[in-house]
């Protein structure tokens, strides 16, 4: 057995032995079962992953959340603002008496937890699939773990436009919180559905989020992450998009001891779209992955990857990014794009942007760029009166601005943009 085998074995062993896997339904028990059978078989990763070299995942692994100090609680949450109905989990629990009443016009919602309990639920055709189906070719330990131990979330099915966003707020009240939370999100035909995804959640958390996008449908994602640096978080998001439909994500993560957020898509219906963007602010402990995988198995698609890192202070930005474009997908239309912004020569910036294409009417580019501020551009607005502090600030959001276009409501742009100008200012040197 190799050094990497015996790290592997002894890391799934001491995690695994910390957890008892749930009980319910049916089809929870199943679904869990087989997640556990695959994450069994993988193991945990460790560094010598390829996947895995640029982010340790040895606090992932550990047995016990290591304690962290919890975040300052003054500032409201994101997207507080928004005409929502919030959904509150605290610890990885679910709060009804923080909660909005769930009924919403077009959606249906309810809790795993009580869901798991039934024989028989929509959600057993949804739950665990994406993310077995997301194992290949690249393994994701720790969605595995998550299907098969997660004993809380939302499942959210869609049969028309919803009248407004639903936001699954997290809030932390533990030092050593380590929460677990799956959602399922089912949009039916013709039906669009908008998901927020704000606050700190835990000191360690996993969350999985699988959606299943109908022909037609249109499903908007946006997630803000911050107001918590000790945070350790590793999130999932697995979409299957049917054809002619569309899939939008965008996450603005601020603060942060690490974070790693991965995208799994599969464009699965001829002419479906799926966007998934990032901004990321980095100061000082900072580590933050972005691993993206996005597949073209029908005709006519279009796929857009486009990641923003600003760092500086030591602050370690990853983007593993990749096209896949099956031999069916023709008139494939793939577009990646990872940048970082490094304001001083402590933080880094590693990139791994990935195309592989086995058909032959397609159109795909990718590139990966790292720069510091542009001296003349800085020059040009100090000369103007601008102070250096506020100029390259101007400078920052001109940089993060292509991904920030990606988000198509003008309420939840403007909610992010000024997420983003706060940190900013309270980060001035």
């Amino acid at each position: 057995m190799t050094a990497a085998a015996r790290l592997r074995e002894d890391a799934t062993r001491r995690r695994l032995a910390a957890l008892g896997l749930p009980e319910g339904g049916a089809w929870a028990n199943a679904a869990r079962r087989a997640a556990l059978e695959r994450l069994a078989a993988m193991g945990l990763p460790v560094r010598r992953d390829e996947y895995w070299r640029h982010t340790d995942p040895a606090t992932l692994n550990a047995p016990e959340a290591a304690a962290a100090e919890l975040p300052d609680g003054a500032a409201p949450p994101a997207f507080d603002a928004i005409d929502s109905l919030r959904l509150v989990f605290v610890d990885g629990v679910f709060a009804p008496e923080r909660s909005d009443d769930p009924r919403l016009a077009g959606v249906e919602i309810e809790r795993l937890s009580e869901a798991a309990t039934r024989d028989i639920h929509w959600a057993r055709e949804l739950y665990g699939t994406l993310e077995a189906r997301g194992q290949d070719p690249v393994a994701r330990p720790f969605a595995a773990l998550n299907s098969a131990f997660a004993t809380d979330g939302a499942l959210i099915r869609a049969s028309a436009a919803a009248e407004r966003p639903v936001a699954l707020i997290y809030l932390r009240e533990s030092e050593a919180s380590d929460a677990i939370l799956h959602h399922c999100v089912k949009v039916e035909p013709g039906a669009s559905l908008t998901v927020l995804e704000a606050g700190p959640g835990a000191a360690r958390l996993n969350t999985v989020l699988e959606v299943e996008v109908a022909e037609g449908a249109a499903f908007h994602h946006v997630r803000v992450q911050g107001r918590d640096p000790a945070r350790r978080s590793v999130t999932h998001l697995f979409g299957r998009i049917g054809a002619a439909a569309r899939l939008k994500s965008f996450t603005l993560t601020k603060n942060g001891a690490l974070t790693r957020n991965e995208a799994v898509l599969e464009l699965a219906g001829a002419g479906g779209s799926a966007h998934v963007a990032g901004a990321a602010l980095g100061d000082g402990a900072f580590h933050h992955d972005d691993t993206v995988f996005v597949t073209h198995a029908a005709p006519g698609c279009e796929s857009r990857q486009v990641f923003k890192k600003v760092l500086r202070r030591g602050a370690t930005g990853v983007f593993q990014g990749k096209i896949l474009v099956r031999p069916a997908a023709q008139r494939t239309d793939g577009y990646q794009i990872s940048q970082s912004l490094l304001l001083d020569e402590d933080c880094q910036f590693l990139a791994k942007p990935e195309l592989e294409i086995y058909a032959d009417d397609v159109k795909c580019s990718h590139g990966s760029t790292s720069g510091a501020i542009d001296e003349t551009a800085l020059f040009y607005l100090r000369a103007r009166g601008v102070p250096r502090a506020e100029a390259t600030d101007l400078l920052v959001l001109a940089f993060v601005a292509e991904a920030l276009d990606e988000i198509e409501d003008d309420r939840l742009r403007a909610e992010v943009l000024a997420r983003l100008e706060g940190w900013l200012t309270r980060h001035r040197s």
